[in-house]
């Protein structure tokens, strides 16, 4: 009777022990790696932003950029891998917004001061000709 029982216990602890390992995989999985790769992506766009003029012509979404950067530095420390990795890409997408913003500026004031200098110059032109 008691190897019977055995058996039987057994029988239902195998199933206990695979759910108790499967749910210890997931738990792992879910925890997943940093997000070394999305941070060097997010560190790459942030620099390019700034060399763009983005703190210049962009401010709010430099800033925006720079504190979710930080937000997610932060993340990434106390191992919240999730949470840093949507922030990076969140600060990325920010500052790919500020350096876009910041050469559209740039070329905006290019052409103004190109409508400028012919402005002149007809000017000019107009002196010379009376």
């Amino acid at each position: 009777m008691t190897k019977a029982v055995a058996t039987h216990a057994s029988r239902f602890q195998l199933p206990k022990l695979a759910a108790i390992a499967l749910g210890g995989l997931l738990l792992t999985a879910c925890a997943g790696n940093p997000p070394t790769e999305q941070f060097a992506v997010t560190e790459s766009a942030v620099r390019s932003a700034v060399s763009a003029g983005g703190p210049e012509y962009a401010a709010v979404e430099m800033r925006a950029a720079q504190e979710k950067w930080k937000e997610a530095e932060l993340a990434m420390q106390k191992e919240n891998y999730e949470q840093a990795r949507k922030l990076a890409e969140q600060a990325e997408w920010d500052a790919r917004v500020a350096e876009r913003k910041a050469e559209a500026a740039k070329a905006q004031k290019a052409v103004e001061d190109a409508q400028q200098g012919i402005r002149e110059l007809r000017e000019e032109g107009m002196r010379n000709v009376r």
